[in-house]
């Protein structure tokens, strides 16, 4: 079982709401109908527990699941997980047989990675398993990362058609991903994408999910919706968006609630520096209050000094100081506060705590990275679902 004091608290941990995950889905997929939802939990659903996230994920009407590797995408098998998974991310050694005997589709970014796929199939069929690689082809729209460039597509689809006679793979879909720069770049994505489809069709391919948006052009533009849409951070109640727009305002929770209990509290006069560097100093007497979380459980160093602010005793306070790899402290002037006390980083605004997209933007960074980068050293503690027990369960035992 997961360290608590006396008092029966944990030190510190991450609440993860399944139930608000859920509903964050229904809410989402409402209104991407008649569009099917691909619920995104890689990199341990940012932060959130894959598996927990996946059962969430699918109980709000996610139809299939995505993530970035095979090893991910085993995970989820592994834990009973029978949804159709996608994964998009292969280095060159990636067993293609193994992900076809587990009914894993994958992302194919390049004729190597076709042609592999089907050898996989090959190959698992000569020993009794009698199943075509079923496959999604990635053309690259203009993002420049993996994708089959625009100008090897032609001859790409050719080969997928041959391979799908052949009865060696299956494409189940064309996919892309949008570079979110501008109105404009999206809307050249999206000519590019449909070119794509046009040479797929031409080639005797009729893939049955094309996908495209993650949860911002998915919000934003319905034409770009298609059969299935990626919902990765909305998903977590965390908006994608960088102009203002807030979770609340699109209906959605965060999943996510980082929190300790304060391990001290210390008095000071005017002009004591605080931790290291002395970037602050008390401009009057104050308290102040020690948090144990850091860098090293992901909380951002780079928010100090820029704003940053945690949930002490019912209001918002400021971080004091520079954060350090265990802990950092925060300014709570004259008011009562005490050792074991709670401590919200971030949450539900409706509960008075910062969100993750502030301490994003303190970090100069974005809501994405704050609940991925939390550390292991944070023991996950899992509510509002039906594998909460479950899942709580697990977490203990790895800690």
């Amino acid at each position: 079982m997961s360290r608590q004091d006396a008092t029966g608290s944990p030190f510190r941990e991450a609440v993860i709401d399944l139930g608000a995950l859920t509903d964050n889905v229904r809410t989402l997929a409402a209104r991407m109908a008649p569009a099917e939802i691909i619920a995104v939990v890689k990199a341990d659903a940012y932060g959130h527990g894959a598996v927990a996230a996946a059962r969430a994920a699918l109980a709000g009407g996610a139809t299939r699941l995505g993530v970035a590797d095979l090893d991910e995408a085993h995970e989820l098998r592994d834990a009973g997980i029978d949804a159709p998974v996608l994964a998009w991310l292969h280095g060159p050694d990636a067993d293609f047989a193994c992900a076809v005997r587990a009914g894993i589709e994958l992302g194919i970014s390049s004729r190597t990675q076709l042609e592999r796929a089907a050898e996989a199939a090959a190959s698992v069929a000569a020993d009794g398993f009698d199943a075509p690689a079923r496959v999604h082809l990635k053309i690259d729209t203009g993002l420049s990362r993996n994708g089959v460039p625009e100008a090897e597509w032609a001859e790409a689809v050719a080969v997928a058609a041959g391979l799908e006679r052949d009865g060696l793979v299956e494409v189940v879909g064309v996919f892309s991903h949008f570079a979110n720069t501008s109105r404009e770049v999206d809307a050249a994505q999206l000519d590019a994408f449909e070119r794509a489809l046009a040479e797929a069709r031409a080639a005797g391919l009729a893939p049955r999910i094309r996908h495209i948006a993650s949860t911002e052009q998915a919000l934003r533009d319905p034409s770009a919706r298609y059969d299935a849409v990626r919902i990765g951070i909305g998903m977590y109640g965390l908006t994608p968006f960088g102009d203002g727009t807030t979770s609340t305002e699109l209906g959605l929770t965060p999943v996510m609630t980082l929190r300790a209990r304060v391990a001290a509290v210390r008095r000071v006069e005017t002009g004591a520096g605080a931790s290291y560097s002395h970037i602050w100093h008390a401009e009057q007497a104050s308290t102040l209050a020690l948090v144990p979380l850091g860098y090293a459980d992901g909380v951002p160093r780079q928010a100090s000094g820029n704003g940053a602010e945690a949930l002490v005793a019912g209001r918002r306070r400021p971080v004091a100081g520079r954060i350090a790899m265990d802990q950092f402290i925060v300014d709570v002037g004259d008011d009562e506060v005490a050792v074991g006390d709670e401590v919200v980083l971030f949450g539900d605004p409706a509960t008075g705590a910062p969100t993750a997209d502030e301490w994003g933007a303190a970090a100069g960074t974005i809501g994405y990275e704050i609940v991925t980068r939390i550390g292991p050293r944070v023991p996950r503690r899992y509510v509002g679902g039906a594998d909460a027990v479950e899942e709580t369960s697990a977490t203990e035992a790895r800690s």
